[in-house]
Parts: C-alpha cells; sequence; structure tokens
C-alpha cells in the first residue's frame, strides 16, 4: 500500500465524526422543529416574547432608523433612508458608537505603526464617512436583491389566499408568518400598520419607501389600482409574478453575458498587486532604493487612482439595469 493508516487514530475519527452527528441530529429532533415559527422572522421572533404587536410595531421601526411614527430621525433624509434600506436592526446610537470605536481603532493603531499624525488623521476621516457608507450600500444591495428574489413566492402565496376567499389584508399577513426575512418582518411591518389605522394603500407605499426595490413599485401599483377601480386582483398579480420572475430571469442571463468583462477587470487589477508581492516575497530589496522617494509614492498613488477609474467604467460596461 503507498500508505499506512493508525488503526486507533481511524477509530478516534469516526467517533468523533459520530457523536457530532448524533448532537446535530437531536438538536434537529427537539430544537429545530419546535422554533421554527419563532426563527422564522424578526418580527415573529419579537412576538414571540412579547404580546403587544403595537410595542413591536415601534421597535423594529427604531431599529431601522426611523421615530415610533414612522418619520426620519436624522436631518440627512438620504443618510437615514440608506441606513433604513439597508436593514441594519442596531438603531442609530449603536451605529454611531461603532463607527466612534472603529474610526478612534483606525486612528490609534495607524498613529502607532507609522507615527504620522496626517496620515492617521486622513484613516481616520475615511473610516468616518467613505467606509460607513460603503458597508451601507453593500447591505442594502445584497438586501433588496434578496428581497427580490423572494418578492415572487410571496405574491404568489397572496395570490393563493385570495383565492381561497380571503382579504387582502388577511393573504398579506400570511406572508409575514409564512416568509422569512426580510421579506417576512417587511410583510409583518404593513400588517401592523394596517391594525393601527393606516389604509392598506398607504401601508403598501410605507413598505415600498421602507425597501427601495426596483420591482416593488410594481406590485404596490397593482394594490392601489385595484383598491380604487376593483377588478380581479388574484389575476393581476398572477400575471404581474410572472413578469417579476422574467425581469429576474433577464437579470441572471445579463450577468452570465457580463461575467466575461467582470472577470477581465478582477484580473487586470489584481495582477498588478500580485506580482508585486510576488517580488516582494522573491526578493525583499527590488524596491529598497526606491521607497525613501515621495515620487514613488505618488506614481502609486496615480497607478492606483487610473486603476480605480479603469474599474469604474469596466463596471458600468457589465451591469445593465432592467
Amino acid at each position: 500500500m503507498p500508505f499506512d493508516l493508525d488503526e486507533p487514530y481511524v477509530i478516534y475519527v469516526l467517533a468523533a465524526v459520530s457523536a457530532i452527528l448524533a448532537g446535530e441530529a437531536l438538536y434537529l429532533l427537539l430544537f429545530s422543529a419546535a422554533s421554527y415559527r419563532s426563527r422564522i422572522n424578526r418580527r415573529l421572533s419579537l412576538l414571540k416574547g412579547q404580546a403587544d404587536r403595537q410595542n413591536i410595531l415601534v421597535q423594529l421601526r427604531r431599529e431601522r432608523g426611523l421615530s415610533s411614527s414612522g418619520d426620519f430621525r436624522l436631518p440627512i433624509e438620504a443618510l437615514n433612508r440608506l441606513i433604513m434600506q439597508s436593514g441594519l436592526s442596531m438603531g442609530i446610537p449603536r451605529l454611531a458608537v461603532t463607527v466612534g470605536i472603529v474610526t478612534l481603532g483606525a486612528f490609534g493603531g495607524d498613529l502607532l505603526l507609522r507615527d504620522n499624525l496626517v496620515e492617521a488623521v486622513l484613516v481616520a476621516m475615511v473610516c468616518a464617512t467613505a467606509l460607513p457608507l460603503f458597508v451601507l450600500r453593500m447591505l442594502r444591495g445584497r438586501r433588496q436583491k434578496k428581497f427580490g428574489a423572494q418578492l415572487p413566492d410571496s405574491i404568489d402565496l397572496i395570490v393563493r389566499s385570495l383565492r381561497a376567499g380571503h382579504p387582502v389584508p388577511v393573504a398579506v399577513s400570511m406572508v409575514s408568518r409564512e416568509m422569512p426575512d426580510p421579506i417576512g418582518s417587511e410583510f409583518g411591518l404593513v400588517v401592523d400598520e394596517i391594525t393601527y389605522g393606516a389604509d392598506l394603500e398607504t401601508a403598501m407605499r410605507n413598505l415600498n419607501f421602507r425597501v427601495g426595490q426596483d420591482d416593488l413599485p410594481l406590485f404596490v401599483t397593482a394594490i392601489a389600482i385595484q383598491g380604487s377601480t376593483g377588478g380581479n386582483l388574484g389575476e393581476i398579480l398572477h400575471n404581474l409574478s410572472s413578469v417579476i420572475r422574467q425581469r429576474f430571469k433577464m437579470r441572471r442571463k445579463v450577468k452570465a453575458l457580463a461575467s466575461e468583462g467582470r472577470m477581465s477587470a478582477i484580473i487586470l487589477s489584481s495582477l498588478p498587486i500580485g506580482m508585486f508581492i510576488i517580488v516582494q516575497v522573491i526578493s525583499p530589496e527590488f524596491y529598497s532604493s526606491v521607497w525613501p522617494y515621495d515620487l514613488t509614492k505618488i506614481g502609486l498613488a496615480g497607478a492606483a487612482a487610473w486603476m480605480a477609474v479603469g474599474n469604474l467604467f469596466m463596471y458600468r460596461m457589465v451591469n445593465f439595469k432592467i
């Protein structure tokens, strides 16, 4: 045989794997099924510990950066809208504290390592402004994509409920009970707003305002038109679900066709950095004669800026809005 197996160690490994699988099976049997409904989305999880739905509505609004009545809490509406649509549940005060801690840590770390006050201040400014905006935009994009992927299934659930004879608010409440986050909690907020005085159209427009997903206005407009003019809402939503699925399919097709350009951008951007790291590992003294000069740093900064501009152009060329 090319290698010999030590039988005691093989037995120990198999015994450990068996114990892990047995523990997982026990957990799934005793806890997973019992807690499924409370874990399906955050709103149901909060309702499990507190029966007052109005307090849950206020809590969910405050976690999203809104006041108790659903208005913005920050004077900068664009920033408040970004925080709300990102889906962060920590609230504005905790977010500000987190950003402050990261900024102070970056300032102290850069000052300790580089001993340059101007550079430390610049790093702190980036961590206090550009970094939070980048993270919030990334979280908003991910949340909106997930919401868009869940929307056709939610509309189908509403259609089945309407065809069974339920009114629209009851059909919407089924989505809040059966669908995971983010769409489950968002539709739950719609149900709670209707329960505490808002009409259906206003609650739906608030949903579109909180999420900001591209396909959602079609659904909100269909609900609003049916509420004012009447019609077969089940048939309208069924056709709308098919349209949204086709748009989602087209986005995936465009993404696949643009994958070549995307990979070209990634390779062209990573190649200089990778070669620099390889040279540094193979021959650490290769760049030692030019590092002390300011012209080297200026040249590297200029190259990085031109690379960023090129990546921006390639990003815009391979991203299509449908």
